[in-house]
């Protein structure tokens, strides 16, 4: 089952950008070597990219989705050629609670070396945008039901990093002057 993005916008680089990718998720009738990838720009999921990847790999318009449960090192061998095999790599948050998709996409930025567009889909509030930066997405489709430029902002909820992360590689107290204080 192809599922456009039905907000046809994307945040993406820090801008709101429309969105020509199309998201295929399978029902349960088909199977990861059975369906049938149409043309175009196509976001395949992770069990139909390894059960046909002879087929797709030549593909100039492809990406790949990992679910909350998949491992990143999954698609190790593909991230070591240069370009990748795909535009984009997507990782689905099910449900607003579920943070397993914060570590895939820390995984694939700082221990696999993945440099292209990484999209956070599913359920994306504008709460988790700014976190779900520091690990490395760069895109985010927000959940069809809340306002892409409110969620935009969410980006910059924040003025300060405390912590390390992809995005920020030294602590604040590495980065912040201190003049010493003299006492009498």
């Amino acid at each position: 089952m192809l599922v456009p993005n039905t907000a046809q916008q994307i945040i993406k680089d820090k801008v709101v950008v429309n969105d020509d990718w199309t998201i295929l998720r399978l029902t349960e009738e088909q199977t990861p070597d059975s369906v049938v990838i149409p043309e175009g720009k196509i976001i395949v999921p992770l069990k139909v990219w390894q059960a046909q990847r002879d087929s797709l790999q030549g593909r100039k318009e492809l990406g790949v989705w990992f679910a909350s449960d998949e491992r990143p090192e999954a698609l190790k061998d593909e991230l070591k050629n240069t370009p990748a095999p795909f535009q984009v790599i997507a990782v689905d948050f099910p449900k607003f609670a579920d943070g397993r998709g914060y570590s895939i996409a820390y995984n694939l930025r700082a221990r696999l070396g993945y440099t292209g567009e990484l999209r956070a889909v599913g359920d994306v509030l504008r709460d988790q945008l700014f976190y779900m930066q520091r690990v490395g997405f760069n895109a985010f489709a927000v959940r069809a039901d809340k306002d892409i430029h409110d969620a935009l902002k969410g980006l910059t909820d924040f003025s300060e990093k405390y912590q390390t992360s992809w995005d920020e590689k030294n602590p604040l107290f590495r980065r912040a002057r201190r003049s010493a204080v003299v006492q009498d």
